[in-house]
């Protein structure tokens, strides 16, 4: 049996999902044939079904390896020693994932995908609590240091920051004029005003007045 390069697999792995990616959002889930897919990564059908059987496994792969790149982001977070500062700057790569089209596009496709697919809406569901889950441990240790208001349930807290990451992308769909690359001055007011109305969050709120 010959045995199986797992680094040349992980690569040839990325590979394919990096193309379906492009894919997916380019014409959507349903609009893409795995026959696109295999034109966009260069390689056969044969070689595509080798590491995903289906276009439903691959679609399920994606979801995963944003599961697993968010965690491992929440991981460092905590490592921050102002955790309000640091939270300001994963909103900030928010809105930088939601000026990509790419990404935009295919977080609304996912979205959309869940709704439809039960399999898909399990895997959604859970990276959303998952999200929820690491922001409530964020907020509640923020709190701890005296660097949010205390006042702020962290689960409430985690919820509607979940609910303004979706209502960023929510946006783009319906909003031509909404620029989230050109949004993070207000979005660092509303959480700064909502999590630390006391506080300066490392000179935060110094650099927003001009938005007020």
């Amino acid at each position: 049996m010959r045995k199986i390069d797992p680094e040349k697999h992980a690569a040839r792995r990325q590979v394919i999902l990096d193309a379906a990616i492009v894919c997916f959002a380019r014409k959507g889930f349903h609009g893409t044939s795995t026959a696109e897919i295999c034109a966009e990564a260069g390689m056969s059908p044969g070689n595509l079904f080798h590491y995903f059987p289906t276009k439903h496994a691959i679609i399920a792969a994606i979801v995963e390896v944003e599961r697993q790149e968010t965690a491992e982001f929440f991981r460092e977070l905590h490592e921050a020693n102002d955790l309000f500062a640091a939270l300001l700057g994963f909103m900030d790569i928010v809105l930088g994932l939601a000026a990509d089209p790419v990404y935009s596009s295919l977080a609304l496709e996912i979205a959309a995908e869940a709704m439809r697919d039960e399999r898909i809406g399990e895997l959604v569901a859970a990276n959303d609590a998952e999200l929820r889950a690491a922001l409530s441990a964020l907020l509640e240790a923020a709190s701890a240091r005296g660097q949010i208001d205390a006042a702020i349930a962290p689960e409430a807290g985690a919820r509607w920051i979940a609910a303004i990451i979706d209502g960023i992308f929510g946006r783009i769909a319906v909003d031509p004029g909404f620029k989230p690359a050109e949004e993070g001055p207000m979005l660092h007011l509303l959480l700064t005003r909502f999590l630390n109305p006391t506080g300066d969050a490392g000179g935060a709120t110094s650099r927003l007045a001009k938005v007020e």
